[in-house]
């Protein structure tokens, strides 16, 4: 069971990052201004992830 990680970024904005049990990092996001719009970043990961296809461009 991972985790999700809040942190502010060189120029200031909120970033999340997803750590699996072992604290490597597995997935990042994009910066937000504000830490509420980050929060919401991460439920739409929780709530998309389990959905989403692969689509292998290999």
């Amino acid at each position: 069971m991972g985790k999700f990680e809040i942190y502010k970024d060189k120029k200031g904005e909120f970033r999340w990052k997803l750590l699996a049990d072992n604290n490597q990092v597995i997935a990042v996001g994009e910066g937000y201004s504000s830490k509420a719009g980050c929060k919401k970043g991460i439920k739409s990961v929780k709530k998309n992830a389990p959905k989403a296809k692969i689509a292998d461009k290999t």
